[in-house]
C-alpha cells in the first residue's frame, strides 16, 4: 500500500510520510531514564499521541510500559475514588489482555482483572498504592505510565486525589519500589486544570503535581525535518520539487505546526496535483502550487481551526488580547503568570519570542484576521462595499496594479472616514485597508503580516498574487524625518524579496496634510507612497 500524508489520528511510519522525531525522542527518553514525572502539554494536533507511540516503542526494551488513554472515557468514571479506581485498574488490564505489556505474571493480571470487574469489591486510592507498589516489586524492569489525553478528567476532584496518590507514592520509591516515570499528555497542564477543579480557597494549598519536572522539548517540525519527509515522498514520486525551497516554505508559513505541515502536504498531494492548473504531481509541488495549498488551507474548515475559534468564544479577554495584537500593533510582554497568555500560549495561540508574544504562526495569523474581517459589522461598511464594486479593475495579465489599489482606497477611505479621529486612524486604518483589500486577491492570492516589523507605528503587508510579491508598508505618520527614515528601511527590507518596487501606506493625523500618492525613488528602487 503506498503511503499517505496523515491528519487523521495516529501516524504509523509503515503507512504515513513522516518527520524524523528521534531527537526529540531522546530527550523525552532521558527524562523518563532519570525518573522524571512530568506533562507533556501541547496544543491540539501537535502530534502528542503520535509522539507517545513512538516513545513506548523506543521504552519498551528496557521498561514496562503501561500506555493508557483517558479518552472516551464516560463521566462516570470520575463520580467517586471507587470508580475511579476500577476503571484505571481496568485500563491497566486491557494493556495486558491485548498484549501490549507481556512481562505481568498470570496471577497480577487476574488480580488487576478481578478488581476491575467484580462490583463487590470497593477499590480505593489506597488498594490502587498497594496494587501498584506489590506490581513493581515482583517485575524485573522499572515500570513507566503513560496516560494520554489526561486533560478529559477536567472538572473532576477524583482526578486531583488521583494526582494526588501519584505524588505520594513518587515521595515513597526510596522505600517502596513504585513507577519508574510518569507521563500525563493533554492540552492543558496538570496547573490549568487544578484551577478549573478547585475553588479559590483551596488554590492555596499544595499542588499535588509539584514533583513534576519542567518538559521543555521542542516538538515542532524544523525546516531540515520537513525536507527529510519531502525527500522520502520524491523518492516514491520523482516530482522533480526543490525540497529545500519547498521545506522552507512550509516552515515559514506553519512554524513546523504538525498538523499544518501534514495537512499542507496533503492537500498538495491530493487536491492541487491533479487539479486544472496543477495536472499532474511535478507541477503542484512548486512555490506556486504550495501557495495554492495554502488558500485551500486558509479556506477549509478543520477541528483544528473550530478549536482555536471556540477558544475565542469562550475566552473573552483572550479574544480581546489576540486582537490587539493582530490590529492595534500591541507589544505584550510574556508573563507567563498572565492567565490570558498562559490560555493563549497552551491553546496554541501565541510563543514567546524574546520576551514578546508573537502569533504562532502565519496560517494561525491570516486566518484570525480573516476571522475578524468577516465580521458581519465590517462586511457592511462602505469601504468593503467600495472593494466589491471595483475589485475587477486592480487585475490586468495577472499583477496586481497596487498602485491603483492604494489610489482608490486613499479616496474612498477619505470620503469614508475622513471626519474620524486621531485613534481612529490609528486602531482602524490599517483593519480598514486589509479589509479593502481582501476581496481583491481573494481565491487568487494569499496575504500575511510580516512579524519582524508588527508595531504601533509600523506593519508590513506582504502579498503573494499568482507568483508575485507585493510589499506594502502601512504606518503611522510621526514626522517628515521618521517618514525618511522609513523610506530608507523599506528601500532595504525590498532586497529581502528581489523586489524593485515597494509601497507605503500613511496614517496621517496632521490637519494640513496633502491626502494623496506619490512616487519616491530611493537608489534603485521605486516607492509608492499613498497619505490618508
Amino acid at each position: 500500500m503506498a503511503k499517505e500524508f496523515n491528519v487523521e489520528g495516529v501516524c504509523i511510519p509503515e503507512y504515513h510520510y513522516m518527520v524524523n522525531i528521534d531527537e526529540q525522542l531522546c530527550e523525552i527518553k532521558g527524562l523518563v531514564d532519570k525518573g522524571k514525572y512530568f506533562t507533556i502539554n501541547r496544543a491540539r494536533q501537535y502530534g502528542k499521541t503520535t509522539t507517545l507511540n513512538a516513545l513506548k516503542k523506543k521504552l519498551d526494551d528496557q521498561y514496562t510500559v503501561f500506555f493508557i488513554s483517558f479518552e472516551g472515557i464516560e463521566n462516570e468514571a470520575f463520580a467517586d475514588g471507587v470508580t475511579f479506581c476500577r476503571r484505571f485498574f481496568g485500563l491497566l488490564y486491557d494493556t495486558i489482555n491485548y498484549g501490549e505489556v507481556t512481562e505481568i505474571s498470570e496471577n497480577i493480571k487476574q488480580e488487576i482483572h478481578h478488581i476491575s470487574s467484580d462490583r463487590s469489591i470497593q477499590p480505593d486510592f489506597r488498594m490502587m498504592q498497594q496494587m501498584i507498589f506489590k506490581m513493581c516489586q515482583q517485575l524485573s524492569k522499572p515500570i513507566v505510565l503513560i496516560i494520554d489525553e489526561v486533560d478529559q478528567a477536567s472538572n473532576y476532584n477524583v482526578f486531583d486525589t488521583f494526582l494526588g496518590s501519584l505524588r505520594d507514592m513518587y515521595l515513597k520509591r526510596m522505600q517502596r519500589k513504585t513507577f519508574h516515570s510518569v507521563v500525563l499528555a493533554g492540552v492543558y497542564d496538570i496547573r490549568n486544570l487544578r484551577e478549573k477543579i478547585r475553588t479559590k480557597e483551596e488554590h492555596s494549598t499544595n499542588s499535588p503535581w509539584n514533583i513534576a519536572a519542567r518538559f521543555s522539548v521542542d516538538m515542532s517540525f524544523p525546516a531540515v525535518g520537513i525536507e527529510g519527509m519531502l525527500k522520502e515522498y520524491e523518492k516514491d514520486y520523482h516530482t522533480g520539487m526543490d525540497t529545500t525551497q519547498i521545506a522552507t516554505m512550509i516552515y515559514e508559513y506553519t512554524s513546523g505546526y504538525p498538523f499544518l505541515v501534514s495537512e499542507i502536504c496533503k492537500i498538495l498531494d491530493e487536491h492541487v496535483s491533479g487539479s486544472s492548473d496543477y495536472p499532474d504531481r511535478k507541477s503542484a509541488w512548486t512555490k506556486s502550487g504550495f501557495l495554492m495549498a495554502v488558500r485551500v488551507l486558509l479556506s477549509e474548515q478543520n477541528t483544528l481551526f473550530e478549536s482555536l475559534i471556540g477558544k475565542l468564544k469562550s475566552y473573552p479577554n483572550l479574544n480581546g488580547m489576540i486582537y490587539q495584537m493582530l490590529f492595534m500593533g500591541k507589544s505584550i510582554i510574556y508573563n507567563p503568570d498572565n492567565q490570558d497568555i498562559a490560555q493563549a500560549s497552551m491553546f496554541g495561540f501565541i510563543k514567546n519570542k524574546k520576551g514578546n508574544l508573537i502569533i504562532a504562526n502565519r496560517i494561525f495569523e491570516t486566518r484570525l484576521y480573516n476571522l475578524y474581517l468577516s465580521s458581519e459589522n465590517l462586511q457592511n461598511s462602505g469601504i468593503y462595499t467600495a472593494s466589491l464594486q471595483e475589485k475587477n479593475q486592480f487585475t490586468q495579465n495577472g499583477k496586481l496594479n497596487m498602485k491603483l489599489i492604494l489610489e482608490k482606497f486613499v479616496r474612498h477611505f477619505h470620503e469614508i472616514y475622513g471626519d474620524c479621529n486621531e485613534t481612529f486612524l490609528e486602531e482602524d486604518g490599517r483593519k480598514y485597508f486589509l479589509l479593502y483589500l481582501r476581496p481583491i486577491i481573494n481565491g487568487t492570492g494569499n496575504y500575511y503580516i510580516e512579524s519582524r516589523t508588527r508595531d504601533m507605528r509600523r506593519t508590513d503587508v506582504i502579498v503573494d498574487y499568482l507568483g508575485t510579491q507585493y510589499i506594502i508598508e502601512l504606518k503611522i505618520w510621526h514626522g517628515d524625518e521618521y517618514n525618511k527614515r522609513g523610506e530608507h528601511q523599506l528601500a532595504e527590507y525590498l532586497d529581502d524579496y528581489g523586489q524593485k518596487t515597494g509601497y507605503l501606506l500613511s496614517f496621517n493625523f496632521n490637519k494640513k496634510k496633502n491626502i494623496g500618492i506619490k512616487t519616491i525613488k530611493a537608489g534603485n528602487k521605486v516607492l509608492v507612497e499613498a497619505v490618508v
